[in-house]
């Protein structure tokens, strides 16, 4: 079985949006694409390469696709494009016929059966990067091993979030930390099961307490 290991930039309140550059991906009137490029320090640059040494598959939704077929093939000798580009890159898409990035595959039809699918079989780790509406799908179908998420210390307020909403309720276990010279803080988390719900409201609620209740259960059926 092989693992899907998405990696994904986010601001403090969750959106994924254009992190590489005002033109990356402007829809939705989305103004401030670049965001993370003020808080990149070399260990972040290093924690790239690393996570990279072993080899890998790559899993694109088509935004992100053309995004990295528009850039990494173009972007010299470096050890990120060199790596990228070796990558078998599979992407999700209804509308791409051709894919023009040497190594692409497309998956179309029912994604989540076909990622299962691809997933079953043999072959390296398969890594996602961005493609916040196939994460989506991913999320939904509990496709992913783990999740490697960087969280800048910024709020956007809007755009196109890692977790949106509608998304089962899952369990994470926090496998790792790591914190970067300006304040990034990447965690890689694992699926830990379901949601288990607690309470610190004491067996006997008080009189307040039961009172509130019904003033909450008023104002849902009134809203």
């Amino acid at each position: 079985m092989r693992r899907i290991i998405a990696t994904a930039y986010v601001s403090l309140d969750g959106v994924m949006q254009a992190p590489g550059g005002p033109e990356e991906d402007p829809t939705g009137g989305f103004a401030l694409g670049g965001w993370l490029v003020p808080y990149w320090d070399d260990m972040m640059n290093k924690r790239i390469i690393d996570s990279m040494a072993e080899p890998f598959d790559l899993l694109l939704g088509r935004r992100t696709y053309e995004i990295f077929a528009a850039y990494w093939p173009h972007a010299g000798d470096n050890p990120i494009a060199n790596r990228f580009n070796a990558a078998t890159k599979y992407v999700a898409t209804r509308s791409l016929d051709h894919l023009d990035w040497a190594g692409s595959i497309r998956i179309g039809g029912d994604v989540a059966a076909e990622i299962t699918r691809l997933k079953s079989g043999d072959g390296p780790d398969i890594q996602t990067w961005g493609s916040s509406d196939l994460l989506q799908t991913l999320t939904t179908a509990g496709l992913i091993d783990e999740y490697r998420v960087w969280i800048f210390p910024l709020i956007l307020g809007r755009g196109k979030r890692l977790f949106e909403d509608r998304l089962p309720a899952r369990a994470l276990a926090l496998a790792d930390t790591t914190t970067s010279s300006t304040g990034v803080v990447i965690n890689t988390y694992r699926p830990a099961g379901e949601v288990k719900p607690g309470s610190f409201v004491a067996d006997a609620p008080s009189d307040a307490e039961l009172a509130r209740r019904r003033k909450l259960a008023d104002e849902a059926r009134a809203s």
